[in-house]
């Protein structure tokens, strides 16, 4: 929006405006929504740690989702131990055997190096539907309260869902959509609703790109949209070219509204900055990123899951 950028060399603080709704999905998400999630709480008794009680309590949620057909949400919670100590415990919903694993693991300090090796078990628990879970890996809790889910009965058995607070009505376009509105009425200005729009619908443009998708109209649509499965929001080429893009086009912008203020023309020539600096580096790193993944063929609900966990542990740390 050059009009916007043109105001911030003058002095404006507009553009502030496109960063805060950039970030705000996320904020509202892990700042704001999970705390006002109503869930049943998986919280092991220091004092009684059996693996087999931690199991068990899960499985019976899920028995439950399955036998009232309706959705249940479970929250896995830390077990603090004293000053910088946790012991941890490991999570798995396997469907080929159809089992909730739990291990007791080793007590660990802040920095999750372990302490003490002692005191270590492992529980199986069979509920009395079928499970369907895609993620093949254990869920760890350790410093930090573990991760939600939501046992969603179905035709076919129990599907497990993976923060089911995440992305839902906060990535929706018809909320940004409203809050541009609301924005462009408080400052008397059409371009401040745009800035807030398209700041808001840029982070849930590219959160659709992943493998986990938002739901995307809220609240006409009730679900999550799946994503386009181009990448993995861990994925170090494209989260560097979008850091990158932003980095060429900010110097492009201070160079080409600093320069009549100075009396200067110009010195970046638009078609052979972009070439060099951008256009050339993208297509030279895509190509590397489309090499590595043409032999990695995940199924698409794990692909999610996975996605979901990465983006889980950035925020907490």
């Amino acid at each position: 929006m050059p009009g916007v950028v043109e105001s911030a060399a003058q002095g404006s603080y507009l553009i502030v405006l496109g960063g805060f709704f950039g970030l705000l999905p996320d904020w509202l998400d892990f700042k704001f929504v999970r705390y006002f999630e109503h869930h049943v709480n998986i919280d092991p008794d220091p004092g009684n740690l059996d693996p087999q009680i931690i199991a068990s309590a899960v499985a019976a949620e899920i028995d439950r989702a399955a036998e009232t057909g309706q959705a249940i949400r479970v929250q896995l919670h830390n077990i603090p131990l004293g000053p910088n100590r946790w012991r941890q415990y490991r999570i798995r919903f396997d469907s080929e055997c159809n089992e909730v694993l739990v291990a007791i693991g080793p007590i660990v300090n802040s920095a999750q190096a372990p302490l003490d090796e002692t005191g270590q078990r492992m529980a199986r628990v069979k509920p009395n539907v079928k499970l369907n879970y895609t993620y093949d890996d254990d869920l760890i809790v350790d410093i930090f309260n573990g991760p939600s889910f939501a046992f969603v009965p179905k035709a076919h058995g129990v599907d497990v869902q993976f923060l089911p607070w995440h992305r839902a009505w906060s990535h929706s376009f018809t909320l940004a959509a409203l809050l541009g509105l609301i924005m462009g009425v408080l400052f008397g200005s059409i371009q401040a609703g745009l800035v807030a729009f398209v700041g808001m619908s840029a982070h849930i443009v590219e959160d659709q790109l992943g493998y986990l998708g938002s739901n995307l109209f809220w609240p006409v649509t009730k679900e999550r949209s799946a994503g386009a499965r181009l990448l993995h929001s861990g994925d170090a080429i494209p989260n560097f070219l979008a850091v990158w893009t932003a980095l060429v086009l900010i110097l492009f912008n201070l160079d080409r509204f600093s320069a009549p203020i100075q009396n200067r023309a110009p010195l970046l020539t638009p078609l052979v900055y972009f070439s060099t600096m951008l256009i050339a580096p993208a297509l030279i790193l895509i190509g590397v990123y489309a090499w590595e993944q043409r032999k990695q063929h995940v199924p698409r609900e794990a692909a999610q899951q996975a996605d979901i966990v990465a983006e889980l542990k950035e925020t907490e740390v």
